[in-house]
């Protein structure tokens, strides 16, 4: 294991920790994410990526699912144990199932190669926001994207200034999915956040519901666009 650079450590901007074994693939990001002034470093396995999460405190970690030594989904679980930076998963495995395992590990969002640098600096952004976000949560009481506004301490919801009422579940939806703006929260994730763990494989109460928030708060519900549908894995509040 290669000790972390000191620019690594000395250089302003955000710290990105990349596990990933495909040394083309490395190269590929390292320019890009550079550029746009985040500081790198790197592993070539699951390993020697937890001890370098431990030694270096990365603001964000980058990670690959098919490593030579150990599953990414085993690096996550172990990650999610003691470090809450968000953890992106880059893996060219397709299957839904994959993406779902991924993010009920703990990994906060997932992209499946090949996938354009813009889409992947856009996801870097929106992690890192969000991180931003929750530290500044104890004095932030409103939260807005387009024309939905919640504020956070009266529980009220505004849509292009006009109240919505919403019933109790609803709303624990909602806040779900604003607790992980930008990211997508999976079935189970929702289904627990809205009626508790024994109800995690019961979809036709998500289904509804999810219907019921959209035609209340989207301008256009047959053209979503605050609750985006990732297909087969759960949905994703779009933040602006």
């Amino acid at each position: 294991m290669s000790p972390v650079p000191a620019e690594a450590k000395s250089a302003p901007g955000p710290l990105i920790l990349l596990i990933e074994d495909e040394v083309s693939f490395r190269r590929f990001l390292r320019p890009s994410l550079k550029a746009e002034g985040y500081r790198l470093i790197e592993a070539d396995q699951g390993q020697t990526g937890l001890v370098t999460a431990r030694e270096s405190v990365p603001d964000m970690i980058l990670l690959d699912l098919g490593l030579p030594d150990m599953e990414g989904l085993e690096v996550t679980r172990e990650l999610r144990h003691w470090t809450k930076a968000p953890i992106l998963i880059l893996s060219a495995r397709e299957q839904e199932s994959d993406r779902v395992a991924a993010l009920d590990a703990g990994a906060d969002d997932y992209l499946t190669k090949p996938f354009g640098l813009a889409e992947l600096l856009a996801r870097i952004r929106v992690a890192l926001r969000h991180v931003a976000a929750i530290r500044n949560r104890g004095s932030a009481e409103e939260f807005s994207s387009g024309p939905l506004k919640v504020n956070l301490t009266s529980r009220r919801v505004f849509i292009e200034n006009r109240e919505v009422r919403l019933t109790s579940v609803e709303y624990k939806l909602l806040m779900a999915l604003v607790e992980h703006a930008g990211q997508v929260v999976t079935h189970r994730q929702l289904l627990a956040a809205g009626w508790g763990p024994d109800h995690r494989n019961q979809m036709e109460y998500l289904w509804v519901y999810m219907g019921h928030l959209r035609r209340k708060l989207e301008p256009d519900p047959t053209h979503p666009k605050i609750f985006q549908t990732e297909v087969g894995v759960g949905y994703r509040l779009l933040w602006e």
